[in-house]
Order: C-alpha cells, then structure tokens, then sequence
C-alpha cells in the first residue's frame, strides 16, 4: 500500500534495498570530478562512475547503488519560471559492472516500486526501445505486466534518434526500459489521447534503466558487449512527488521548508502572485546549489565552476531583493538546507560554518555594487529607449560585469523582463581583451601566476632585490599593490592580491624550491602571504590576503617570512644537493637532475636513470646522505662567473640558463652546485634523512620522495603508533609481532588445508559413486556428470580423482554454485590421441548454461549464468565428444 513518505526516508530505502541485492551502496562523490576533465560539474547519478564502466578503474565491487549529488545548469534560465526545472538534484541509482542484467533489473525496479513502496500496479506504465524484443517478454512474461500497458518507443525516421536507447557517439550504449506513474487526471491536459510519452505532467517518469549491451561504431553498427552493464537512474525529488502526492519538487517535504522559510523572510505567500512564486522557486534551488558546491569546496570566482557558483549566489540574491529581503539572507536559508539534508550528507553539518561564512562574504560583496549598478543600469535602459534600440551594447554589459559585479545572464534577466537583450558578440569580444590585458587564462597555477599580465601594468623601473640569504625581516615601502585583475592603490579586509616592495626576504618560487609563507605588516594593516612568485621585469610578488585593517602604496612595511616553514624548506632543499651526489655514487655519472620540488613537507627529485633503483641500492644512497649530515660540514655559497664556477667543478643544471654571476652551493668537498636558493648552515641541520618511495615518472626518469628533519621524527612516531595498533589486533606487543603473524599465518595455511580437504571430501560424498555413469563414445570412456555446490577449484580436484579412477578417457564435470555454473573437463592423453580436445569440449557446451570459456585440450573450464542448463549440457557432451573422436 502507497504510503507518504520523506525524502530523506526514500533515499535510505533505496540504499537498503539494493544492499539487500549484494550491492555496495558507495557515498556521494563530490560535485567536483575526480579526473574528468569532460565535466565542469558532476551532472548525471553514473557521471563519477565512468572509470569503472569504460574499464579504466575496477569497481570496489560489482554490484554498486548510490544517491549522487548533481548539478545542472543547461537551462537555468528555466527556473523558478516553472515547478519542474531545478540546478540541483539527486540521483538515486543501482550499477552492474559486468553482473546482473535485464532479468534482475526490470524485476528490481518493479519489487522495489510496488512491494517496498506499494506503489499500485496498476499506476506504473513502463517503456521500451521499440526493438527491444528481450524486454518486453521479461516484462510481460516475468514481471507479469499486460503488454498493452508497455509502451514501445522507436527511432525518429529522419534523425535515427530514439529516447529509450542510450548512445553518445561511438561507444557502449543500449536500449533503455523506464517506469511512468499515472498521477491521475488532475495532472493531465485533457486530450482524449493523452497517454505514456505526453508532454503533460500526468505521466511521470520515475524509473530508468539502462541496458548497455552494444558496443556501437557511431554510424549505426553495433556489435554485442561481452560484459554488459546496468546503468539506473531514478531523480529523487520526482520520486518524492510520487510519494508525498504533491504538485511539484517545490512541495516535497525537504524543498517545502527551504520555500517556507524564503516566504517567511519575505513575509510573501506561496501561490498568490505569480511573479513572486517565481523568485520563492529559484531562491529555493539555487540556496541548495549554492550550499552544497560549497561544502564540495567549490569558491566564487569569475572561471570555471567557481563563476557557476557565483552566478547562482548572485541569481538568488537579485531575486530576494526583489522579494523585498532586506540585508543578507541566504546564509538563513543555508541553514534550512544543511538541517533537512544531513541526514544523508553529514558534511554539511561538518562545514556548515565554512558554507555560511562564503555565501555571507559573496552575498555581501554583491550588496555592496549592486543598488549602484542596478542604477546605471536603469540610466542604460533610458537611453536604449531615447535611441530607439532594444539593444545593449556589449561594452555596457561588460561594464556592468567588470564593474559591479553583474553576471552577464543576470543582466540578461532582467533585460529581458522589460523586453530588451544585449550585444553577446561585443561582450565576449571586452572578456577577451580583458583576459589578454590581465592574467590570461590560468588553468592550474595558483592565485595570480607568473605570467599574470596584471605586473605588465607596473612600472618596469621598479625592481625587487632578495636580501632573505642571511636574514629573515626586513623593512620595505610597498611600491605596487595589485588585485588579480588591477594594479590598486590599496587593499582591505578580506581583499585577495598581491605586494610588491624592491627589496625583499621572501624567496620567490624557482629553480624547485617553493615560496616563502610570512606576513607583512604596516601601521594599519596586516598582509598574510600565502606564496612568493617571480613576475615579470624581475619582481617578486607576495602573494594572499588582507587579514587585518587596510594597507596602502607608500607605506613602510615590515616583512617577516615564516621562520619555521623556511627552516623546514631549506633541509630539503640541501638534503637534494646530498641526494643528487649520492646518486650518482651508486648509480653513476649518467644520473643528471630532471626536475625537483622542496617546500616544507618534503623533497622531490626527478633524475636520469632506465631501471628501479633495488632496495640495496636506496639503502646505500639513504646511508650516504645521513652519513654526511652527520659529518656536519659547512654549507658555503659562493659568486662566481659560470667560467669560474664550471672551473671548480660545480654541477649545472643541464639547458639552464644562466647571467653573467651565479650562486654556487658547496658542502665541503662533497658536493658543488649551481643554486639560487636558500638553505642550512651546516648539514646537521638537516637531522635526518629518509626515503619514502622510488618510482618512475617517464621513460628514463625516475623519482625519488624524500623527507627530512622534523617531519623524519613524526613519520616514525606515527609508524610506531601503526605498530603498536597492529600488534594489539593479533594480541601481541611490538617486539613479538613477528612471530605472532608467522604463526596466525601457520594456523591460517593449515586450516586452508584442511578446508579444502573438508570440501574435498563433501564434493565426492555429493558425487556419489558416478562410475556406473561411464559411457564408451566410439572406445573413449566417458564420464559427464554434475553435482551441487562445488566452486571452480573444488570441481578440478574432484576432476582428478575421478580421472584415477577412470584410467583413460574424458571427465567432463557441471555444478551449480551460489546461482552460477561451473565447468571443468579432462582428458588423458590416449584421449586426445584420439581426438578428445577438452577446450572444446567446453566451448561446444558453455553456450547451454549461459556461458563461456575454453582452455587446452587436457583441461579447460568454463563458467555460466544458468544454473537450469546443466542436465542440457551434460546431455550433449556425448555427441560433441563423438564428433571429435577419429
């Protein structure tokens, strides 16, 4: 019987359900994909799944059901103006990766609608690809639904496109089988024919699954997948409307509240203007969006899916000024969203802090322009109207955009509302000039990188001199601030930029070495540096935020680089110098540095050599190192000419380019090398050093990670606490741990033995005394029988004592196993003298247990899915054997 129930109910249901069916019900994956580069959002329930149904990854197990958070904004410009278009939305699905398929799918959809939600049979219409023949005696002749309630859908004629077969070009893709529910007539149009397919809101889909079973060439062709795959995909919120018997997404239980707690800040009614029902909509699902990007560590931006963020923060908050919301509201609204959803996402209570704070600072940076630009935009408009033109000039959207903040789509809106638009191509031809005059288009570097075109704006007289060599403070007056887009004359509370002084203790990130992390500090403000890059006309730009107060060009500021983190940077950083020679030591002189990487944690060095280093061999090159930290010689540095400094034998990094004077690092006699960077006084500063992995990075190079100092001491206090923690799982000490684990491993391989003897023994008391089974095929002995509950390594045993006691012949065996079929057979040598080929044995018989395999002609195996097959195959191995024989 149909019952009401919560969204956060139906999600754990489902879950349940399918973990009920041996799937694994895995967590959410982020919003954020994880190496896919396809995807600016995760966008679809199979969507961070991909890896294991294109074989690039194995699933944790092959059966798998998960509740994904989505987002969509392919048509964004939708919502709120209907009750059906949502950003954000979670997908209910359960994956077979080469497992189950149509049987156990179409039969699980169905027992899970109408058994576990008792949703009346009589209300569920399903759906086929037209050509699908195999469904829709599974559903008629299985499931038991009547076939004039199964809809078949087909290709168009002229496109060759088909709802209800899932292709994307060349690939895997199948036919898909939904589920409709008939919500009545209230939700119907009228028509006389309306029925399954109708563009109405009486039949809703709430079921989807996917057959994959074609690998298809992308013009029509398709051949048959080995492993065929189930993909489900079931919207939670439409499920919920099924069950709560509402209206729309915007009435179930857990959006109900967000709604009413946007009408109770705005002192509107749900339902009683129509324009204010369409800002309650979209306030609604964009503060769901917006909070749970956040929390998957999405931040406002200008690129990417930051802009996405932003653009729906902004989105929501326009639409609540429209409502009459005074002051900043959507971090009250977040707070409805994390209390109704935790009970399936627990981080969001976790990071609800984090999540309020970035949407209060957004929606505040918003507050501060928008009256200003909703202004200008007014005055814009007027002129439009003067001039006679429904158009905005690109120019002026940009300006709107670069100035005050407006999303260009929001711009759009509200054009649109008074019957205008704006110049697309003029404004993407501004963002362009925009990107070529600023930072360009940053992929993955960090907060204004090296060649952020911003420094080009800046006074190429103006220079930076590193004095941090020898101290760690210094006084300087800021020459430049800058934003990320704009040289600035001062930066405030909260702003993100970069300093720029001529003289500086801060090291700029070269030659592998990081940046130094510090603060810089004026009379009325405080600057936290989160990275020291190099820009161009040789400067160094302090790169973070202002956590305190405002600082301003012209100031005198204090700069003080982070003490312990420098410290740290500079262990590694000669620890390499050590490493490399060691290196070469022990492998040799062809060893040449390939790259590297020191910051506080670690070492990273990239080198020359074609094979993995052995344990022998790193042991040795840790020896070396530590032995010359202990010898505690003097790091001395050196400026020279390269002529001078290639005299003295010091190593260059090959292909670098080097000015007229270089810095040459030396470590006693040891070691001499070109270097810029900073390091230890004397190699006991450095403690300790220890190898944590050896690895190739490309062919001919190889990596080693390292660490040093502090961090050394903490590995190995950690290790021992795993140890500890290990030796009190097999109730042993530390010391003992050794010989406890031989011998749980001793008892482990002897009651594995008699395991497999128990089985043994069970698989032959099954069997029986089959003997009197033999059969002569053309003067071959044959024995082909079956038995119950033996697996693959059981039947071979039991294969070959039945082959001693049949002398010479063939032994084909069959068993059904946990709802699986195994095969084994066996021939003898005069067998196959003969003719007999188990190999094909097997293959001639496979196919009758759903099933296949092979092997050589003395043993060969096979497994199957139809365990009713097997009296068939036994029967017909007798006249397969019979063609072989010469």
């Amino acid at each position: 019987m149909k019952k009401s129930y919560g969204v956060n109910e139906l999600r754990r249901m489902y879950l349940e359900f399918f973990e009920s069916k041996g799937h694994l019900a895995m967590k959410s994956f982020s919003l954020v994909p994880h190496n896919d580069n396809s995807l600016l959002l995760i966008n679809a329930g199979m969507a961070p799944l991909k890896p294991y149904f294109t074989g690039q990854e194995v699933p944790p197990r092959r059966r798998v059901t998960t509740c994904q958070k989505c987002v969509r904004t392919g048509d964004i410009e939708n919502v709120g103006k209907t009750a059906r278009h949502l950003t954000f939305f979670e997908m209910l699905g359960n994956f077979s990766f080469g497992d189950y398929f149509k049987h156990e799918a179409i039969a699980w959809s169905w027992e899970f609608l109408t058994e576990v939600l008792g949703l009346e049979k009589d209300r569920l219409y399903p759906s086929i690809y037209g050509e699908d023949d195999e469904a829709f005696d599974i559903w008629t002749k299985e499931v038991g639904v009547p076939g004039d309630r199964i809809t078949r859908f087909y290709r168009d004629p002229e496109t060759g496109e088909c709802d209800n077969f899932w292709e994307h070009g060349a690939g895997p893709c199948g036919p898909c089988s939904e589920i409709y529910y008939d919500r009545g007539e209230k939700y119907g149009c009228g028509k006389p024919d309306c029925k399954v397919g109708c563009d109405c809101d009486r039949f809703m889909e709430v079921w989807n699954n996917v057959f994959t079973q074609f690998n298809g060439d992308g013009h029509g062709g398709y051949e048959e997948l080995e492993h065929k795959n189930i993909d489900t995909g079931m919207g939670l919120e439409r499920l919920a409307v099924v069950m709560q018997d509402v209206d729309s997404v915007f009435d179930i239980d857990t959006m109900k509240a967000i709604r009413d707690k946007v009408c109770e800040l705005s002192g509107k009614k749900y339902h009683v203007d129509e324009m204010d029902d369409v800002s309650i909509r979209l306030i609604t699902d964009h503060i769901r969006s917006s909070t749970f990007l956040i929390s998957d560590g999405v931040m406002p931006s200008n690129e990417g899916r930051g802009y996405v963020l932003r653009r729906i923060i902004r989105r929501a908050a326009m639409h609540g000024r429209t409502l009459g919301i005074q002051g900043a509201f959507l971090g009250k609204i977040a707070q409805v969203v994390i209390d109704e959803s935790k009970d399936g996402y627990p981080e969001l209570e976790e990071r609800k802090d984090f999540i309020l704070k970035v949407l209060t600072q957004e929606e505040e940076k918003f507050a501060k322009t928008i009256d200003q630009g909703l202004g200008i935009l007014a005055d814009m408009e007027e002129r439009m109207k003067a001039d006679g033109s429904k158009v905005l000039s690109g120019e002026d959207a940009f300006k709107l955009y670069d100035t005050y903040g407006f999303p260009v789509d929001l711009t759009a809106e509200i054009l649109e509302e008074k019957g205008f638009t704006y110049d697309e191509a003029g404004f993407e031809s501004c963002m362009e000039a925009q990107r070529q005059k600023a930072r360009g288009a940053r992929k993955e570097t960090n907060y204004m990188g090296a060649d952020a075109n911003v420094y080009n704006d800046i006074d190429s007289e103006i220079t930076t001199e590193f004095t941090g060599y020898d101290k760690l403070t210094d006084t300087a007056e800021i020459a430049f601030l800058t934003t990320s887009d704009d040289v600035v004359e001062a930066l405030s509370d909260g702003d993100k930029g970069s300093v720029i002084v001529p003289n500086t203790p801060f090291y700029a990130t070269m030659g592998g070495q990081q940046g130094d992390k510090g603060i810089i500090k004026t009379e009325s403000g405080t600057f936290v540096v989160e990275d020291t890059v190099k820009v161009v006309g040789n400067r160094y730009a302090h790169v973070g935020y202002v956590s305190e107060g405002m600082i301003r060009t012209g100031e005198t500021a204090t700069l003080s680089v982070d003490t312990k983190t420098r410290t740290s940077t500079c262990r590694n950083h000669s620890a390499t110098h050590l490493l490399q020679k060691a290196l070469r030591e022990v492998l040799g002189t062809h060893v040449e540095q390939a790259g590297s990487y020191q910051d506080a944690e670690r070492t990273r060095f990239d080198f020359s050599h074609f094979s993995a280093m052995t344990a022998e061999e790193l042991k040795r090159v840790e020896d070396i190192v530590n032995e010359k930290i202990n010898d505690a010689i003097d790091v001395r540095t050196d400026i020279m000419t390269v002529d001078e400094a290639k005299k003295t034998g010091a190593m260059a990094l090959f292909g670098e380019k080097y000015g007229e004077k270089v810095r040459v690092v030396s470590m006693g006699d040891f070691s001499k090398e070109f270097c810029g960077g900073t390091h230890v006084k004397n190699t006991s500063d450095i403690k300790v050093f220890k190898i944590l992995s050896e690895s190739g990075v490309a062919a001919g190079v190889r990596r080693i990670e390292a660490i040093t100092g502090d961090n050394v001491f903490a590995y190995y206090s950690n290790m021992e606490k795993e140890l500890e923690e290990a030796a009190k799982v097999v109730k042993s000490t530390p010391a003992n741990l050794t010989e406890r684990l031989e011998h749980l491993m001793a008892e482990l391989k002897a009651l594995q033995s008699e395991n497999e003897s128990l089985k043994s023994k069970a698989a032959k008391d099954a069997l029986g005394d089959v003997m009197d089974q033999v059969v002569d095929v053309n003067g071959i002995k044959l024995l082909a029988t079956s038995v119950d509950g033996v697996d693959m390594n059981g039947l071979r045993d039991l294969g070959d004592s039945l082959k001693e006691k049949l002398g010479e012949g063939v032994i084909v065996l069959a068993s059904s196993n946990e709802g699986k079929v195994n095969l084994v057979a066996m021939a003898t040598d005069a067998a196959i003298k003969s003719g007999a080929h188990a190999g094909n044995l097997i293959k001639a018989i496979a196919s009758k247990v759903g099933g296949g395999g092979g092997g050589r002609p003395n043993m060969a195996q096979a497994g199957g899915k139809n365990p009713a097959g097997i009296p068939d195959a036994i029967a017909s191995v007798k006249d397969a054997l019979s063609g072989m024989i010469k």
